[in-house]
């Protein structure tokens, strides 16, 4: 597919590709429908069908602009649930709901009693609570979208351990039985280490000119700013209290932002 489309790809973030997933975008509906017909003629010539009812559009309406319908609200992409409002609602759910599938794929050996805790404890460490921070490096995450999944989280916990809300059981009890650190706390570690990925870049790579460079001509709607992805950074490094000069140093990063399990 790389070889084929050599010469129509765009440059980052206006063409993005993915094995057959493509991502075409321009700041108008016709350029886009322009760049779309481009790609079809080009793989049609090649002996490629583009597939269209998986062709998908979407406005980004950060202006919070009424358009013209048509548009879809949600756009799936490798994993991730994108919002045309820019928010990030429609994927944390998603990312819950994609946690409980892997729970309930594994629950009669999860809710077994003969089982290890031990053992349950390491399938949700490394199945269930990566399937719920998929894509959470990039979530400019609000005090609801937390707790929203620390709520699902410990709901997985106390079943693990047999119990129920009603048995009145301490959060904290139940966590430091299972050996599981606060999910929010590994929300923040993964959203770091993608932090000093980027800073780690060379000044030139696409992804520091995407995730670093803010927009400074994008027309804010009315009422507060949303969160955007910058700031939910630096306040993780207030709150851990984490210089960002040591980003460069691998290691001493790493240890700064490791979050170890109970």
């Amino acid at each position: 597919m790389d070889e084929v489309t050599r010469d129509i790809q765009g440059d980052i973030p206006w063409c993005m590709l993915f094995a057959n997933d493509v991502v075409l975008v321009d700041e108008s509906r016709a350029g886009v429908n322009r760049k779309l017909e481009l790609w079809r003629r080009t793989l049609e010539s090649k002996g490629f069908r583009l597939s269209r009812t998986k062709t998908e559009y979407m406005m980004c309406d950060f202006s919070a602009t009424r358009h013209e319908g048509g548009d879809k609200d949600t756009f799936r992409y490798l994993g991730s649930v994108i919002q045309k409002d820019d928010d990030i609602d429609e994927d944390v759910r998603h990312r819950i709901s994609a946690g409980w599938l892997k729970w309930r794929q594994a629950s009669d050996i999860l809710c077994d009693k003969r089982v290890p805790q031990k053992l349950k404890d390491k399938f949700y460490r490394t199945a269930i609570r990566p399937a719920m921070l998929y894509g959470a490096k990039c979530w400019p995450t609000k005090r609801r979208h937390v707790q929203q999944l620390s709520v699902a989280e410990m709901q997985m916990l106390r079943w693990f351990c047999g119990h129920t809300r009603r048995d009145r059981v301490r959060n904290e009890v139940i966590r430091d039985r299972v050996g599981v650190a606060p999910i929010e706390e590994k929300l923040t570690q993964y959203r770091l280490r993608w932090f000093g990925h980027v800073q780690r870049r060379p000044p030139e790579a696409p992804v520091r000119n995407v995730v670093l460079e803010r927009v400074d001509n994008v027309k804010r709607g009315r009422g507060r700013p949303k969160l955007t992805w910058d700031e939910s950074v630096k306040r993780d490094l207030k709150d851990w209290n984490i210089s960002k000069e040591i980003v460069l140093d691998r290691s001493a990063w790493r240890l700064a932002i490791n979050v170890p399990e109970p």
